[in-house]
């Protein structure tokens, strides 16, 4: 029976264990910093329209770790990474473009009047159970 390991290279990449357990204590603070932030946005004066980007650089902060480290692309070929960090970037170009079409018609959303629905007063009217 053939090894189906023989296109493996003959050297693989090891990682130092302390490498990647300060990269996980890295995670678990920026968990909590992520946590922290959201908990105390209201009391630390931090307006709710940054609160997104705040979370968005703190999740983009993670994944980097992950996929740097524990996918080991700090070491990989740089296609790969040009790759990983084109779909980062067409992600934030829809997630930019959605929150600019949602900001244009959140006037519109919000003066709706839910009330005028054909429906609506049938639901109301009845006991809940």
């Amino acid at each position: 029976m053939a090894d189906h390991h023989d296109d493996l290279p003959k050297f693989c990449h090891p990682v130092p264990t302390k490498l990647l357990f300060g990269v996980f204590f890295a995670l678990i603070f920026l968990t909590i910093l992520t946590v922290v932030v959201s908990a105390l946005a209201g009391s630390m004066g931090i307006p709710s329209a940054f609160m997104f980007p705040i979370a968005m650089t703190l999740a983009t902060a993670k994944a980097f770790l992950v996929c740097a480290f524990f996918m080991h692309m700090w070491w990989d070929k740089s296609f790969n990474v040009i790759a990983f960090l084109s779909s980062l970037l067409f992600v934030s170009l829809f997630i930019c473009m959605t929150l600019m079409d949602t900001g244009h018609y959140q006037s519109t959303i919000e003066s709706y009047d839910v009330n005028q629905m054909p429906g609506v007063a049938e639901l109301e009217s009845e006991p809940a159970e």
